[in-house]
């Protein structure tokens, strides 16, 4: 085999998988990159775990099936990952299959295999959202004589407001938002730019606070104690404290587990509670395909107990008692 028809080490395609693939030619987000880096790095993990190898050393033929079923599998018995991420950890891992076999036909039978292998399926649960009462309760919960207390009501007042993901609230700037027309301008997944209309006492909350930040374009609106944008587990904490002292005043809210995503689904179903068309709501929140939308109608009670009172129910006919048959009630009994 002469050297240029050599097929590439797996380091050299791990590479070119990042640096070529995802950056140069598919020109995906940041959080992709960091989401298909952890994967690896995870991989790389349980590698070095069961097989003794450091990722330096690790080849092609170390990533068959029935190896990445292994890991998929460790990932959730061991590390208590939900099947939703073990099929995004699959989702990563098949990319860089696909740029495997577009690089080395010769490796196209370990492709296949692991292409092969299909995503896992899972429940759905319900939805679950807050009451007026409980999410006025949560924003009102942070000190405001604090700075971190008026930063965390300015930003719990936003996300309520809006609806973005803690994601897309973490990356505002200070430039993103339009204090005169009353609008924040969010870059959602697939870089998608939208609007957003505030409501006047969230903007007014948000001018007040832009006294406090620093006054560049390029400044975090919402930055930690040392000036940088805060990291998602950062909002999480900070909310989860909100919780437990609005729980103080708000009985329903005792126990019960609040994440950042939960604030984003109450919006939603908030404004299709106030009679917004589904479509428009999809607009609103960003969402890539509207059917996602229509999750909130499965879970909006009170709409399905209007349905039902529109609709008149079958008349309760008394029939006549009939006693079983006797040989039927023997074998009822065993």
């Amino acid at each position: 085999m002469t050297r240029a028809n050599r097929s590439p080490d797996f380091a050299t395609l791990v590479q070119t998988f990042f640096c070529e693939r995802l950056i140069q030619h598919q020109n995906v987000s940041t959080n992709t990159v960091a989401s298909y880096r952890d994967t690896f790095r995870l991989l790389f993990q349980y590698l070095r775990k069961r097989k003794r190898k450091e990722p330096s050393a690790i080849a092609l033929t170390d990533m068959d099936a029935p190896t990445i079923l292994a890991f998929l599998t460790d990932l959730e018995q061991h590390r208590s990952n939900s099947i939703r991420t073990r099929n995004a950890r699959l989702a990563a891992l098949r990319s860089f299959m696909k740029h495997v076999g577009a690089c080395d036909p010769a490796s196209l039978p370990v492709v296949q295999r692991v292409l092969a292998i299909p995503t896992k399926r899972f429940n759905r649960p319900l939805l679950g959202y807050l009451t007026r009462e409980e999410i006025a309760a949560i924003v009102e919960a942070p000190d405001a004589q604090t700075w971190s207390g008026r930063r965390d009501r300015s930003l719990l007042t936003l996300i309520y407001n809006t609806g973005i993901r803690v994601s897309e609230a973490v990356d505002l700037t200070r430039g993103d938002l339009h204090e005169q027309r009353c609008v924040v301008q969010v870059s959602g997944k697939g870089r998608k730019e939208r609007q957003i209309p505030l409501w006047r006492t969230t903007a007014a909350l948000l001018a007040g606070w832009l006294k406090e930040i620093g006054p560049g374009p390029q400044s975090s609106l919402f930055p930690n104690r040392y000036g940088r944008k805060m990291s998602r587990s950062g909002v999480e904490h900070r909310l989860k404290k909100a919780v437990i002292i609005a729980a103080q005043r708000c009985a329903s809210l005792r126990g019960r587990q609040v994440s950042p995503h939960i604030l984003r689904h109450t919006t939603a179903m908030h404004l299709l509670q106030a009679g917004v068309d589904v479509t428009l709501i999809a607009l609103w929140l960003g969402h890539e395909n509207p059917t996602t939308t229509h999750h909130y109608i499965e879970a909006d009670l009170a709409m399905k107990q209007r349905m039902l009172e529109g609709v008149e129910g079958l008349p309760s006919g008394k029939g006549r008692y009939r006693p079983k048959d006797d040989l039927l009630n023997f074998l009822d009994g065993l």
